[in-house]
């Protein structure tokens, strides 16, 4: 299950990866806006004003149409097979699940407890009532929750369905329209279901808004805490817009509150906590400047050596994107399906940490990266304020150091699979000078054959290094690697090969491949595809992976190969295997790192504890021995 988890991450970054830029254009935006810093000439009539305002427009394309993004993304990363249709059948089912939302919610709002549907009008900044406008569809506002929902729906139709054959009469509907057709009337129900159910948890997420109100810091930890640990469903929104924006705290919202205080607050020396004192719940920007860093951190410290220069190129630029604009989705995907326990206590130390500088006096609109902090907090009230800002700065500090060791200390004691510790059985291989000028030279002319194509030379060197295309059954790929089963593991070039044709890395369990390329994996990808098509050669290309097969190939390398391999016997939870040479089988941790609980070795016989399992373990292992 963790596997398919992490699968799903995978997924994830697909869109997650497009966050990045956006965030820093719409904090650049918001930045030479800024009357405070530059004057008359961040005025609304002036043409600078008008031209960083379009660029912002922009920029924030990315989250205002989070939720479609994630629809069409997450089939992308999951579809087997055309993955372009499950695309587009995943949007159009998305459309109709939320028509037959508004629809139903039009003609029966008041049975299921939203009577005043029809009469709510969309306006931005809002909770409007818990209702929401996508791609022009009055609908609930069900985020990115419904997003994945309804992705995950459809990707199973299209893995399952798409490649039915109808009966001749019927050959119009088969392929996408077939799958469109089995999600419409899935649609029905779900959408029948989301109109009973979601109301329901918006009314207890709005009832504890008035208490946090009204609970002074123990209100500001479990907002700050809500407000962060929520971010995976979407529901931050119903927490933080009604105080941001809406009349939980103050009429208008606290953040026009904040600006148009803002010449005041500069000019008095009073503590902030007496001017501002309602400024309190806006605080939650500090986490993403200072503990996103230090998690960035723990995960390159608790990497394995190996994988270090991989692992930071992936967390420089997206501790940076934390930091400088605010915006921590890379971080918080990479490891929130792998290790979904280190994202409560994330959440807990954030809550923490905001309601230690709260009690020490910090107000202020916080809600973005360092660009957006400094030019609406320190920048313009530092004359008179700078004290409490020395505060912050120590107090974030201390707490990021705190977050590094808890996070470091439970990554190792609990082997979370964070960015850097993925299954790694290194089997180095040298090759002599002659395959080397070989594959140098196919490499060569395969760039010749396509200089104006960047990712072409290296699918082909790794097609070749794989063993061909009718060397490959399957082939996909997850945020960063190539994942690959051949026939014949021994006609694979060795690694130093990959490493040539710039490889990160090769994982390998038997048949089971893994080369790690990196960001641009989906273009290695695409590229392999087509020349592989090109060869007449149709591998199964798709995300599905049998993780008992892995796991099955996997002991039977670590048991010193098939040839080593005298006897296996199931033993309720365990696999019991007769060996010829105990001396070849690999040590315990190599065993555990591929989903095994214990090992034990008593002469010729190796006991491995793998859980209900095991028979379906040793038949896999049968069969590929």
């Amino acid at each position: 299950m963790m596997q398919k988890l992490q699968r799903f991450g995978a997924a994830m970054f697909v869109p997650v990866l497009l966050f990045s830029f956006a965030g820093i254009v719409v904090a650049l935006g918001s930045l030479f806006n800024n009357a405070t810093i530059f004057g008359s000439l961040a005025n609304p009539t002036t043409g600078w004003y008008k031209v960083w305002d379009t660029i912002s427009a922009g920029g924030w394309t990315v989250f205002n149409q989070e939720c479609l993004l994630f629809v069409v993304g997450l089939p992308i990363g999951l579809a087997n097979k055309s993955r372009g249709r499950a695309a587009m059948e995943a949007l159009i089912t998305y459309l109709t699940f939320n028509y037959f939302v508004g629809a139903m919610l039009s003609h029966w709002g008041a049975f299921f407890g939203v009577p005043n549907f029809n009469k709510i009008q969309i306006t931005a900044n809002a909770t409007n009532g818990g209702l929401t406008e996508i791609a022009g569809i009055k609908t609930l506002d069900t985020n990115i929750v419904f997003s994945l929902i309804i992705a995950g729906i459809v990707v199973y139709l299209h893995n399952h369905y798409f490649d039915k054959k109808l009966p001749e009469w019927l050959g119009t509907f088969q392929g996408s329209t077939y799958v469109y057709f089995l999600g419409f009337f899935v649609m029905i129900p779900v959408a029948f279901l989301t109109c009973l159910i979601w109301p329901k948890v918006q009314l207890g997420i709005n009832s504890m808004q008035h208490f946090i109100v009204s609970s002074g810091f123990v209100g500001i930890w479990i907002y700050s805490f809500l407000n962060r640990v929520l971010i995976p469903t979407g529901l931050h929104h119903l927490v933080y817009i009604p105080f941001q924006f809406g009349p939980a705290v103050v009429a208008g919202g606290l953040q026009p509150y904040w600006l148009k205080h803002l010449t005041e607050y500069a000019a008095s020396t009073k503590p902030l906590s007496q001017i501002a004192s309602v400024e309190g719940f806006q605080l939650y920007g500090n986490e993403k400047v200072f503990l996103v860093p230090f998690i960035c951190w723990a995960f390159y410290a608790t990497a394995k050596k190996n994988k270090k220069k991989q692992t930071s190129a992936l967390l420089i630029p997206a501790a940076l994107t934390s930091v400088f604009a605010g915006i921590t989705e890379p971080i918080d995907f990479t490891y929130l399906f792998a290790a979904p326990v280190l994202w409560i206590v994330y959440s807990v130390m954030a809550a923490t940490m905001n309601t230690v500088m709260w009690c020490f006096g910090l107000r202020g609109l916080m809600s973005d990266g360092a660009i957006g902090i400094a030019s609406m907090n320190w920048l313009p009230l530092w004359a008179h304020h700078w004290h409490i800002y020395v505060m912050q700065f120590i107090v974030g500090i201390v707490f990021g150091l705190l977050t590094y060791f808890i996070f470091k200390i439970m990554i190792e004691k609990f082997n979370y699979v964070t960015p850097g510790r993925e299954a790694d059985d290194e089997d180095v291989k040298l090759i002599n000078k002659k395959e080397y000028k070989e594959k140098m030279a196919q490499q060569k002319a395969a760039q010749q054959a396509d200089a104006n194509d960047p990712y072409i030379a290296r699918a082909q060197a790794y097609l070749d290094l794989l063993g061909g295309p009718n060397n490959i059954e399957e082939l996909s790929s997850c945020a960063t690697r190539l994942r690959v089963t051949v026939k014949d593991p021994e006609k694979l070039g060795s690694d130093a090969q990959f490493k040539a044709n710039k490889a990160v890395n090769v994982v390998h369990h038997g048949k089971a491949i893994q080369v790690i390329v990196g960001l641009d994996v989906a273009q290695v990808l695409e590229r392999m595809q087509s020349l592989m098509e090109k060869a007449g050669h149709d591998a199964k290309v798709s995300q599905e992976q049998d993780t008992e097969v892995e796991q099955a190939i996997g002991f039977i390398d670590l048991l010193g190969g098939r040839d080593n391999i005298k006897k296996l016997t199931p033993c309720s939870t365990r696999i019991r295997v007769e060996v010829y040479d105990p001396s070849k089988v690999a040590d315990s941790k190599q065993f555990k790192d591929l989903g095994a609980h214990d090992i034990t070795h008593k002469d010729n016989e190796i006991d491995i504890v793998i859980g209900l399992n095991a028979e379906n373990i040793i038949d896999k292992m049968k069969e590929n021995m």
